[in-house]
């Protein structure tokens, strides 16, 4: 299926320069882990993840914030939290492409069902045919 809507989401993060996250990006295995049913979900997720990484199990379940511990500027890694653009963009990305593999297979079934089943029509012809009988 031709899923438009991502080239959308995907040219959002190219030309703000955002990045596009691969499918295993810690942030979208907590947001993939979190199974966020509502917007307000993805709203928490956004906002637990501006606050600061956390901490995964092998399951993806958070275990908590890390521990970041006191230094001078200049000896702190540089950490990048990401904005609540490319949170969403990217929580966003992932919805759609599980959204178009899901209508992917349903439409593969739709097909291996008229073609061993018939259309509307036929299969309410076999239905007429049987009752006139």
């Amino acid at each position: 299926m031709d899923c438009r809507i991502r080239l959308d989401y995907e040219d959002f993060l190219r030309q703000r320069g955002l990045a596009q996250w691969p499918p295993e990006h810690p942030a979208l295995m907590r947001f993939k882990a979190r199974r966020c049913a509502t917007l307000a979900g993805v709203r928490a997720w956004v906002e637990k993840e501006r606050q600061g990484q956390t901490v995964t199990d092998t399951n993806g379940q958070g275990r908590g914030k890390i521990e970041k511990k006191s230094m001078a500027v200049s000896e702190r890694p540089c950490e990048s939290v990401p904005g609540s653009a490319e949170l969403v963009a990217n929580a966003a990305l992932s919805l759609l492409n599980l959204a178009c593999y899901l209508l992917d297979k349903q439409l593969a079934a739709q097909e291996k069902a008229f073609v061993e089943e018939g259309g509307f029509a036929e299969r309410l012809y076999r239905v007429r045919s049987a009752r006139r009988k």
